[in-house]
């Protein structure tokens, strides 16, 4: 890292940037209620105001610009209007496009310009048109107030940039690196969030290799641009919306597949592993796409991330995802060039329009309904009332967002696929318009159904009902049941083949339920293994379950093992849940492993990890995510914060700072680390065949 980077990184982190924000007394959402201002008037007319309100300011040294100075984005809408809109239609989270990833490369080869002259040519006449053609100019506007005040304070190279990047297309790697900042810091400033970068080691790999080739860059010039870069995700990210500080959806998908499904890892790819890995914070996310013909020396690059204790990069298996997408319709190509929308989900960029997490299903709330309701005289009878009770949520989930809609994002439909020629903006719909609904509790609702199983129908020790009635009173009179379920019967990720099965019977049914399912935007519902949140929400009002979970306690995070079950060894979580993966239910949800830090401190501690990396996808596993954490220091950052500042762990599908995590979510992670406390040792895996 040069000293330059030294600075900027210092002076981020430190938060100094914070002095030039102001916070603004908008009060536009009552004068559009007074004027009955129409959802595309509001939107364009709030960006305008918000980049006439931006202080076009620079940080010592810095190279690529555009810092947010504006504090709080205006609400458009008032309470009154937003209770009204919500009692008519349905909508996801705050209303407005999120989760998704742009096409980010045609606008930086083209430019705004020759953009803003398209959207004149080809846009039929009407409102939309007008909007972008508003927002467009209010970002030339800025970024050319943003080259005066360059050239103003001496910067002649930047102000030189500026004179030619958002208006003209980029031509060199810094230019690039500059467009896209502009465009992401844009797309906050509209309202959208959880702003995907997409294939970044892609799209803007022609800019660095021209640079090289040209000899206007050096490696080590580019790398230094490249960190600079990636602390330009650390200036606002504060302001920017989530469940937690962090949950902000900065994420970045490299390496994967070609066009022609052949490796498409480049020098970018390693570069950006290696910034990341030496600026060590916790954005961009990055995530790496995996493919049979991917160098083992990006597994390793990879895992000396999780060395460097930052919880990413997540793993996605091309050869499980591509197929799973081919099947729910999207096209050989698109599939291929899929991203990860924020934390896991997958969508297309620049044409896919997916709420990839529209809702959230408790699969132990659902069994032990099944357990009040059902009369199965056999547990194969019982499996079959529990797939009726998933279909039935589903399909009242399906009737509840038979309404759904979408606020508009004119900026963000610039840079989406066919928006400007249809004249419509991306919150109408893109090429894919499919609903992606989260599972939560996955392990503990096959654990109980081999409770359920092993108690009610072989052992006869209970009828459904009876052991029912245990869980409402949480075990209480029954200690050697507790005992029985939670430690002698075969849990998943304990090696046995039993839950494997059962979890793979488990995951059709929750497939199944969604089958045939037609949204109200023409697509279908997409199952997945995430959970978010939910792994607490979900579960702290849930009574106990028949797998020895007491109530209240926590589900695991995503698809990974309970929190009680004795682990025989990290290789056989990872082995069960990678065989125990449907391709039907890939709407995203990593299998989540907490492996002790002192793994690393071996001498092939890191090629262990790679390889355990390469089992888990070898054997099938779609998505992976690997914390590597210490139980013993996580309990003194709780005692003393101050001390643990900088301690990076992963949290559902993001990276995070410990000490800004609310309470229930820092116990969650050292339940986590809990679990595999002993597994200090990763076993040595054996070379593919």
């Amino acid at each position: 890292m040069t000293d330059r980077i030294v600075s900027l990184r210092q002076f981020v982190t430190d938060g100094r940037h914070h002095s030039w924000r102001k916070k603004f007394s908008w009060n536009l959402a009552e004068s559009f209620a007074a004027s009955g201002s129409s959802p595309l008037e509001r939107v364009s007319t709030a960006l305008e105001a918000v980049l006439a309100a931006e202080t076009p300011v620079f940080l010592p040294g810095e190279q690529i610009a555009f810092t947010r100075t504006v504090a709080n984005l205006p609400e458009l809408y008032t309470k009154a209007e937003q209770q009204a809109m919500r009692s008519r239609n349905s909508y996801a989270e705050k209303g407005v496009v999120f989760n998704l990833c742009c096409d980010f490369a045609s606008t930086i080869s083209a430019g705004l310009d020759r953009r803003r002259q398209e959207v004149v040519e080809r846009c039929p006449a009407g409102e939309f048109r007008t909007a972008v053609l508003r927002e467009i100019d209010a970002v030339l506007e800025l970024a050319d107030r943003y080259c005066a005040a360059a050239k103003a304070a001496g910067r002649e190279e930047t102000a030189a940039m500026l004179a030619k990047v958002p208006h003209r297309g980029a031509e060199s790697f810094r230019e690039a690196l500059q467009f896209l900042r502009i465009l992401h810091f844009i797309l906050w400033c509209e309202g959208e969030y959880h702003n995907g970068l997409g294939r970044f080691d892609q799209y803007l790999w022609p800019f660095l290799e021209r640079d090289l080739q040209r000899e206007t860059e050096t490696p080590e010039s580019a790398f230094e641009l490249l960190e600079e870069f990636f602390l330009t995700f650390h200036r606002d990210s504060d302001l920017y919306p989530g469940v937690q500080q962090g949950d902000n959806g900065q994420s970045m998908v490299l390496g994967g597949c070609d066009s022609a499904g052949h490796d498409a890892s480049n020098l970018l790819t390693r570069m950006c592993l290696r910034a990341s890995k030496e600026l060590a914070l916790i954005d961009p996310k990055i995530n790496l796409r995996v493919t049979k013909e991917t160098p083992f020396e990006l597994l390793e690059l990879g895992s000396e991330l999780t060395a460097a204790g930052l919880g990413f990069p997540q793993y996605n298996n091309d050869e499980v995802v591509i197929d799973a997408l081919c099947r729910w319709g999207y096209s050989l190509a698109d599939a291929r060039n899929y991203v990860v929308a924020a934390c896991w989900e997958f969508t297309i960029p620049g044409c896919g329009m997916d709420v990839p997490n529209l809702e959230a299903v408790s699969l132990p709330e659902l069994l032990l309904k099944t357990m009040a309701d059902s009369a199965a005289a056999s547990f194969d009878a019982f499996l079959a009332d529990y797939g009726t009770t998933l279909r039935r949520k589903a399909v009242a989930l399906n009737r509840k967002h038979r309404r759904f809609t979408m606020l508009p994002g004119p900026f963000a439909s610039l840079l989406c696929d066919g928006c400007i020629e249809r004249g419509r903006d991306i919150s109408t719909g893109g090429r894919y318009n499919n609903f992606g609904v989260h599972g939560t509790g996955i392990s503990t609702a096959v654990d109980s159904l081999a409770a359920i199983r092993q108690v009610v129908f072989e052992e006869k020790q209970y009828t459904l009902k009876q052991f029912f009635d245990v869980l409402y009173r949480n075990y209480q009179g029954n200690p050697e049941l507790l005992a029985e379920v939670r430690n002698r019967i075969p849990k998943l990720g304990g090696g046995d083949p039993l839950p494997v099965a059962l979890a793979q019977k488990l995951l059709s049914l929750w497939a199944a339920a969604w089958e045939g399912l037609r949204n109200s935007r023409g697509g279908i519902w997409r199952p997945g293994t995430g959970s978010a949140m939910f792994y607490i929400r979900h579960a702290e009002h849930l009574p106990a379950t028949p797998d020895g979970r007491l109530a209240g306690e926590p589900f695991p995070a995503n698809y990974a093992p309970s929190l009680t079950v004795p682990q025989t060894g990290t290789v056989s979580v990872v082995r069960d849940f990678a065989r125990a993966f449907r391709k039907e239910v890939c709407n995203g949800g990593p299998l989540t492993i907490e492996i002790h830090d002192s793994v690393f401190r071996e001498p092939d501690g890191v090629g262990k990890v790679a390889r355990l990396v390469e089992l888990f996808l070898r054997e099938g596993g779609h998505q992976l995510q690997l914390n590597a954490i210490d139980r013993e220091q996580l309990l003194d950052a709780q005692k003393h914060p101050e001390r643990h500042r900088n301690l990076i762990v992963r949290v559902w599908g993001w990276s995070g700072c410990f000490v800004e995590l609310d309470r229930e979510f820092q116990d969650h992670i050292i339940r986590r680390a809990e679990m595999y406390r002993g597994n200090i040792a990763i076993s040595v895996v054996e070379e593919p065949g």
